[in-house]
């Protein structure tokens, strides 16, 4: 087709051809930006309720972890008094024990008159014990000196030279150590 327009009508045209092309341009640009812009705050919105839940997520998780820490130092604690009294026990003499081992091997007609037990000045060693008491007669202060012998955790028993000088009716005193 030939164009029988004047230049400056032809010119007209470019220029409104392009003025409606940038205004096309332009509206297409503030467009996708407006869009762009509406995108970004329907997303900022969920973002920010997630970074609210999360923080308050966290501030329980402190505080339930500063709790476990407590409670982990009171069992700490707890633990140390445990093994403390157990090691006391663990170091105690039961004195029931000792008296019921002494009991056990006196002889029926042998009395005591005087039970003396003593711990000694170091730690771990014996216990001291002294006895003294009342024998009908010799053979009985015998068996009770075999007694005392036959038991594992009684040692270095002695008996004074003059109670066996007697027969009848001794009154009679010995020491021995307890392991």
């Amino acid at each position: 087709m030939i164009n029988l327009l004047p230049k400056e009508q032809k010119l007209e045209i470019s220029i409104l051809r392009q003025f409606i092309l940038i205004s096309i341009w332009e509206f297409l640009i503030a467009s996708f930006l407006i869009s762009l812009i509406l995108i970004f705050l329907l997303v900022k919105i969920p973002i920010q309720e997630e970074i609210k839940v999360t923080q308050i997520s966290l501030a329980e998780k402190e505080k339930e972890l500063s709790l476990n820490k407590e409670l982990e130092k009171k069992i700490e604690n707890f633990n140390l008094s445990l093994s403390q009294i157990y090691s006391f026990y663990q170091n105690q003499i039961i004195f029931s024990e000792v008296l019921e081992k002494i009991i056990q091997t006196i002889p029926q007609g042998i009395y005591l008159t005087n039970l003396n037990i003593s711990l000694s000045e170091k730690k771990g060693e014996p216990l001291n014990v002294s006895l003294s008491g009342f024998s009908p007669n010799r053979d009985l202060l015998l068996s009770f000196k075999e007694n005392l012998e036959k038991e594992v955790s009684f040692s270095e028993i002695f008996f004074p030279i003059e109670t066996w000088t007697k027969k009848e009716n001794i009154n009679f005193s010995l020491t021995f150590k307890i392991k």
